[in-house]
């Protein structure tokens, strides 16, 4: 991995106004870029706004489609990578949680959301791949929200090179404080088991048809030690370098590294 500069972004997004949506991570993304930012993460479901009900079938898309073009033609003329969220719709009428992975170049994957909430099964389909995606010189992966919550997935991202996973999130209710506490108990795990960064972003305010989010973002280092955090009920963004002397730091620890001592073999 070489030195990375990343934005996060608590945002905003309302059911029901997709172009309102884009128009604003437009925004963002354009001050990312003059941040000097390699790569800019949004919440799940920031293009069309999340739900957990039917009429998220309405405002679903494909991938490709019109608001992953729009979004690929802002990354290609701010020349940064961008991560996004939305309902994606197939040929077939399924509806996923997905993130895709934009690059000034083009799409370049997508993460289909593994774990389902329970109040999200009967409506989306569960996605049952864990790529591991590369972009400016370091590897990493993507998880959605109630994801983080199975250790399983992040190892697996590890195993397969990872340095960086980034943990989109619409998580509803609780306070902001609560829900960074929440994310306290089980995120600096995820990244001091793992020996790699952790980032994870929440949507904000009310999406438009009942749900009110936290606003909550955070950046873990390999150590899993808290880099940057932010709570608070507006839409905010974090700028911060992941050095890749920390990750070494840490993965050339015989004591501190604990990936390369797992007995699988054993595991039942």
């Amino acid at each position: 991995m070489k030195d990375i500069c990343i934005a996060v972004v608590i945002f905003n997004a309302r059911v029901g106004e997709t172009g309102n949506n884009l128009e604003r991570m437009k925004a963002w993304i354009k001050k990312a870029s003059v941040n000097k930012a390699d790569i800019v993460c949004f919440p799940e479901m920031s293009i069309t706004g999340y739900h957990v009900r039917k009429e998220i079938i309405k405002v679903a898309e494909p991938v490709p489609g019109l608001s992953t073009d729009f979004i690929q033609k802002i990354a290609q003329d701010e020349r940064i990578t961008i991560l996004a969220g939305l309902a994606e719709t197939d040929s077939n009428g399924h509806i996923y949680a997905t993130h895709v992975v934009i690059t000034p170049e083009g799409i370049k994957g997508v993460y289909q959301k593994v774990h389902l909430g329970p109040s999200e099964k009967e409506l989306y389909i569960s996605g049952d791949a864990i790529p591991v995606f590369e972009d400016n010189g370091f590897k990493f992966g993507i998880q959605l929200c109630y994801d983080a919550h199975f250790p399983d997935l992040s190892t697996a991202m590890a195993l397969n090179g990872a340095d960086v996973i980034f943990i989109p999130h619409a998580s509803p209710r609780t306070s902001s404080n609560e829900k960074i506490k929440s994310w306290m108990r089980h995120l600096p795990a995820r990244a001091y088991d793992n020996g790699m960064f952790i980032i994870a972003c929440n949507q904000c305010g009310n999406n438009g048809k009942g749900l009110n989010f936290p606003g909550v973002g955070i950046v873990l280092s390999p150590a899993g030690e808290v880099i940057q955090s932010y709570a608070g009920m507006n839409e905010h963004m974090i700028i911060a370098d992941l050095k890749a002397q920390d990750l070494k730091k840490v993965r050339n620890h015989k004591m501190r590294y604990f990936l390369p001592n797992r007995r699988p073999e054993i595991y039942k």
